[in-house]
């Protein structure tokens, strides 16, 4: 686990700069990549992810220690080669997880997150799940056990091979030559991520683009196509907890009202997105038909709100990488705390910008607990103030603000909004 923070707090830096860089480019190149609120609600994920790991919210089913020690053929020392067998094999087992992911109703959940901004940018490469609890794809790693590829080494180049895939999350960089044809490239991921009828489940490597060219599922960016993002049922929040369950929840309320019981077991397991008949015809839903003539997902929000749900934003990535580069210092149950903590914060202030009621109640939620572990430390935040004096203190005047703010935003701007925006109508 500290292995794991210690990483990340050394890419999370790096992937900010990257966003950063990327939206200076896009406004010299007068291209519009970013949406703030969907910016917010991506790096937010990112965030919600990387928690989900320090809580060690993971169920394995057979660890691949196990699988080496007790099934491997062979045993090899770790050598170059052995590192770049590694990270092929891991890319060959990602592209079939991917894929399984896509095609499998109850799977589609794990991954939903993932496909839900209807922007592409650097940040969207940030949604990644917090659903995902079991893991269900061991049988992958069978291969490289049975070479008998060292643990350490896996739990070496697997990082290396996730963050690997952040890059070709943009719009600026067109076709690449040659390596179209072996790397997986930001065309490649842009037909991956688009609902156009022509770009649907396609493009699933990680890596290499060769999985998808030697497996049936290579489609190449057409010019006259021009890919659009999210998802054909857009999930219409900006709040990425939210998101994670939405295609479960779905599914548990269709298996739920179905009459035949056929329908309520296999529905979990059938393709994606599919629905038993009756529910088709008692409970339908709205899908996107036509890609290009689809509405992209906004809230009401004014300047003060935009300004303030970036504020919340910093706040929270800074509280994150204390958290990160203090975390050997912590006990289990501190480290859930304080990711409990981030996770209602976001909750509420994602809630917040989708103008939703619960973000009141969230914003009680979070004071209380964060007044609780104030309390709990002996007036100090995880010992921050040993290492920045009367820092407590800024985070309680903070956490104070926030509660203030959301009881103004809702309450008292949305209600002098509403008499504008219906002159504005009247009077069209």
């Amino acid at each position: 686990m500290e292995t794991y923070a210690t990483a990340l707090s050394y890419a999370i830096p790096g992937f900010i700069v990257l966003i950063l860089i990327e939206y200076g480019v896009s406004r010299l190149k007068k291209i519009q990549v970013n949406q703030p609120l969907d910016t917010i609600s991506s790096i937010s994920s990112g965030i919600t992810n990387t928690l989900k790991t320090l809580m060690g919210l993971a169920v394995i089913i057979i660890s691949y220690d196990w699988m080496v020690d007790h099934i491997a053929l062979l045993e090899i020392k770790s050598t170059i080669a052995v590192y770049a067998l590694t990270f092929i094999g891991l890319d060959f087992a990602g592209y079939w997880s991917h894929r399984f992911n896509h095609t499998i109703n109850v799977f589609w959940n794990r991954h939903i997150i993932h496909h839900s901004s209807e922007e592409f940018n650097l940040a969207c490469a940030l949604r990644q799940n917090i659903s995902a609890i079991f893991s269900i794809y061991f049988f992958l790693y069978i291969p490289l056990a049975l070479l008998g590829v060292p643990a350490e080494v896996v739990a070496f180049v697997a990082p290396v091979h996730f963050f690997a895939q952040f890059w070709y999350h943009t719009r600026l960089i067109k076709k690449m030559g040659i390596l179209e044809y072996i790397l997986v490239t930001p065309s490649h991921h842009r037909v991956h991520l688009a609902i156009n009828d022509e770009y649907l489940d396609k493009n699933y490597s990680e890596i290499f683009i060769l999985w998808d060219k030697l497996f049936g599922t290579f489609q190449e960016e057409l010019p006259e196509k021009p890919p659009v993002y999210g998802v054909k049922k857009p999930v219409n929040t900006w709040n990425p907890i939210l998101i994670n369950y939405l295609h479960f929840w779905q599914i548990l309320k269709d298996a739920w009202r179905t009459k035949r019981v056929w329908d309520k077991m296999r529905i979990w397991f059938m393709p994606t997105g599919w629905r038993p008949q009756d529910m088709i015809k008692k409970h339908p839903l709205l899908y996107t038909t036509d890609p290009y003539t689809r509405k992209k997902y906004s809230t009401e929000s004014s300047l003060f709100l935009k300004l303030w749900s970036w504020f919340q934003l910093l706040m929270t990535v800074l509280l994150m990488y204390y958290l990160l580069i203090n975390i050997a210092n912590l006990t289990f149950l501190e480290i859930v705390n304080y990711a409990i903590f981030l996770m209602v914060s976001i909750f509420a202030y994602t809630s917040l910008m989708d103008r939703h009621i619960v973000a009141v109640y969230s914003e009680f939620i979070k004071a209380s607990i964060g007044s609780l572990l104030i309390i709990q430390g002996g007036g100090s935040w995880f010992g921050i103030d040993a290492h920045l004096p009367y820092t407590t203190c800024t985070i309680a005047l903070y956490i104070g603000l926030s509660l203030f703010l959301t009881f103004y935003f809702h309450f008292i701007e949305r209600k002098q909004s509403v008499p504008s925006l219906e002159r504005v109508s009247k009077s069209a």
